[in-house]
């Protein structure tokens, strides 16, 4: 997802078929499992399930482009000849400035392959 887009709530005329966009978030909420880097574009858009915009498709539309022209980027768990577990998080007080909520999160890798991991807003 392009990081200058900045999605609001009704930034546009309402997305015609809302169930088709639910029912495609979904889809890629499922795909997130093995594919990680679309997971912060698949959170963005899952936060407008409810009243869906024109520009909100767009951004899902971008985020299946990107999946179809980036083959091979699937999570793959490898033997980095070490068992480590080392653990990560972060959290942005009220960042958001459109409704002024949280955002928080965390990843645990063992043996450098991610295993776990958590965004709430």
């Amino acid at each position: 997802m392009d990081p200058n887009v900045k999605l609001l709530p009704n930034q546009r005329k309402p997305f015609p078929d809302p169930g088709s966009y639910r029912k495609l978030v979904g889809k890629l909420n499922y795909l997130t499992m093995t594919r990680r880097n679309i997971f912060f574009s698949v959170s963005v858009v899952s936060q407008f399930l409810n009243s869906p915009c024109e520009s909100h498709w767009h951004t899902i539309i971008w985020i299946l482009r990107y999946i179809k022209g980036s083959p091979g980027k699937e999570l793959v768990y490898s033997d980095r000849g070490h068992t480590n577990i080392v653990g990560y998080s972060d959290a942005n007080w009220a960042g958001d400035t459109s409704d002024k909520q949280s955002t928080s999160g965390y990843c645990v890798f063992i043996g450098g392959n991610l295993v776990s991991w958590k965004n709430k807003k």
